[in-house]
């Protein structure tokens, strides 16, 4: 099994929602008001006046073939707009209760 987390701007939240549902992906832990700067190219997103953009943040466990699956859909909706951002990270569950 796989834990992938999805950080992503807010405006991205139906599309992320929608990855979701159409992957049949139901378990899942939301944060919301994730403030943060991407690495490369991220302007801040801090919910402030200077930077009023914010992001969110959904962790999700999955079957290892499933893995490949979000990832394109991830790379699509960045594709939309690369401007707005949303990234992926994939870790391996080695035990669960």
């Amino acid at each position: 099994m796989k834990a992938i987390m999805i950080i992503y701007n807010q405006a991205h939240t139906e599309r992320v929602e929608y990855l979701m549902d159409k992957l049949g992906i139901k378990g899942y832990s939301l944060w919301e008001n994730v403030q943060g700067r991407g690495s490369n190219t991220g302007v801040p997103h801090l919910g402030t006046h200077a930077w009023p953009e914010i992001n969110k943040s959904v962790i999700t466990i999955v079957e290892d073939d499933l893995v490949d699956d979000v990832l394109d859909k991830v790379k699509k909706i960045d594709a939309i707009n690369n401007d707005v951002g949303i990234r992926a990270f994939v870790w391996d569950v080695l035990k669960s209760v």
